[in-house]
């Protein structure tokens, strides 16, 4: 991997599989280190992180926000609308004068694929994808693969699905290169128009048959239809796509009796998930979010010492 791209964190795709398990191992330890209260941690202190949000966020801006003061860092977080961008600047004069001003590093999220690389490209300092279109989103999947594995253990040979809108999703991307490279069987599951075929070609099952994708499962994941990445529609109505793909209480008896429920968020409850579902004791919703914190502080604290 070129040196420079080693700095920042693109992507699943390209990172190997004991870079993943060392930023999962140092986020279990800092956990702990949350959980007994042993806060704040001064390993970031001096350093100046940007948080250039260019779509909406709610959990992963703040995550890294907290996982960033944490660590004893200085954070301030720009929104589109607070920034030159609406004046026509380029998003490469963005980034340029954020690194002037003193940036150590920037934690990017744009609705362009490939715009964290583009950025690693144009400045001198660590990019942190948190999101690139239809692209990747690594932190959000690399503590979705923690919450697994704190829940099932060791991921080789454990059977993922990942049920929804698989085409324009970043999350389930990343967590298929995240989750092959630690062996795990990944399932994409849904309609044939979100779910084609030639995601076998990465290294994917895949079935649009509910059924199918449920029964042998360890876990699965549901991802909300992205709306706002679609042109077009890809199934007649929602209640269609709930009727047939939607994760209700009669499928979930299909599961195994240890299988967990995950969920990136947002949620849009009785659409891919029953309401009862998502809140039951199978789901470990709410978990991922908290572990998104320790999660980012590992990404934090691995691509910022660095510099």
């Amino acid at each position: 991997m070129n040196q420079r791209f080693s700095q920042s964190l693109l992507g699943l795709e390209d990172i190997p599989a004991a870079e993943i398990i060392s930023i999962l191992d140092q986020a279990q330890k800092f956990k702990k280190l949350v959980s007994q209260n042993e806060t704040p941690i001064d390993l970031l202190k001096g350093k100046r992180i940007i948080n250039l949000f260019l779509e909406p966020s709610t959990r992963t801006r703040i995550a890294f926000e907290i996982a960033a003061k944490t660590l004893s860092a200085e954070v301030i977080s720009i929104t589109e609308k607070s920034s030159s961008l609406t004046k026509g600047e380029t998003l490469r004069d963005t980034a340029l004068n954020i690194q002037a001003l003193g940036a150590d590093a920037i934690v990017i999220r744009h609705s362009s694929p490939g715009s964290a690389l583009f950025l690693s490209k144009t400045i001198e300092v660590p990019i942190i994808n948190a999101g690139d279109g239809a692209h990747e989103h690594p932190s959000q999947a690399l503590l979705d693969i923690y919450t697994l594995r704190e829940k099932l253990g060791e991921l080789h040979g454990k059977k993922i699905t990942i049920l929804g809108d698989i085409l324009f999703s970043r999350v389930a991307r990343s967590n298929l290169w995240g989750l092959i490279k630690l062996g795990a069987d990944v399932t994409f599951a849904g309609p044939s128009t979100l779910v084609p075929r030639e995601f076998e070609e990465l290294g994917a099952t895949v079935t649009h048959n509910i059924n199918d994708a449920l029964m042998e499962a360890d876990a699965v994941m549901l991802l909300r239809i992205q709306h706002e990445r679609q042109s077009s529609s890809h199934f007649p109505s929602l209640s269609e796509y709930t009727k047939i793909f939607g994760l209700n209480f009669q499928r979930s008896e299909m599961l195994k009796k240890d299988a967990i429920i995950l969920h990136p968020g947002p949620i849009n409850r009785g659409v891919e998930i029953d309401s009862n579902l998502a809140d039951c004791k199978r789901s470990v919703i709410l978990e991922q979010v908290s572990n998104g914190v320790a999660v980012r502080m590992s990404i934090l604290n691995k691509y910022c010492r660095i510099i």
